[in-house]
């Protein structure tokens, strides 16, 4: 059922709680294992992310979730912290999503909310630890998860793959919420490859770069030169 909070008439907020992503894709975009995937959804694991049935494919929360886990697992962040953060902001917030409604960052070993998340601009220059029942901390130098952009109702509406600078962007508002550059869907350009056609002239049809062209090639596994994946 949709989250009361997200009721709205516009078509594609439906969306973001349907099965769209198979265990394969939400394991590439996010740069880990599917095994890993099936893992973090454990029952058995004692299961830190929502709730997904075998062979069911991941909704865009569940998508976003699984990619914000893996920056926390990137930085150092333990999978106790993960879960001691979901368990306090499930109970305290009522979220299902909450990697995916919230703004987090981390040191490398904890992971951190804006208190203004919870009371407003009143303690904006106060960070909260989740982990900790809510523990106050100082606004400290930590890392935030800057390829994440939120919308002003707090979930996730934009990720950009790759980092913060990458031209390829998952938005439910966009193709559906297939990874795409300036809205064009990388299989798309993809397409256009596999049947012959060079990266000037497919940039020239989209009317974008052709180093935005090579970009989604690579991401969808053509072999067109090395490095071009990365920033």
């Amino acid at each position: 059922m949709m989250p009361p909070r997200h009721q709205s008439a516009e078509p594609w907020r439906q969306r973001l709680y349907l099965p769209n992503y198979n265990v394969g894709e939400a394991a590439r975009y996010a740069r880990i294992s599917p095994q890993t995937v099936h893992a973090w959804h454990s029952k058995s694991n004692d299961q830190f992310l929502s709730r997904r049935e075998d062979r069911q494919a991941l909704s865009y929360m569940q998508l976003i979730e699984v990619a914000v886990v893996a920056k926390f697992r990137d930085a150092g962040v333990k999978i106790p912290e993960i879960r001691k953060t979901r368990e306090y902001l499930s109970q305290q917030l009522g979220s299902e999503f909450p990697f995916a409604e919230y703004r987090f960052k981390t040191d490398g070993r904890s992971v951190f909310m804006d208190y203004d998340q919870f009371i407003g601009s009143v303690g904006s220059d106060r960070l909260l630890r989740p982990s900790h029942n809510g523990q106050l901390a100082w606004n400290l130098i930590i890392g935030r998860l800057d390829e994440f952009e939120y919308e002003h109702k707090g979930i996730v509406i934009r990720w950009r793959l790759a980092g913060a600078g990458s031209p390829i962007i998952i938005d439910p508002r966009v193709a559906f919420g297939a990874p795409h550059i300036e809205g064009i869907p990388t299989w798309t350009l993809k397409g256009r490859w596999d049947a012959g056609e060079n990266v000037e002239d497919i940039a020239d049809d989209f009317g974008i770069e052709t180093h935005e062209v090579r970009r989604a090639l690579e991401f969808e596994g053509a072999e067109i030169g090395k490095g071009l994946w990365k920033q």
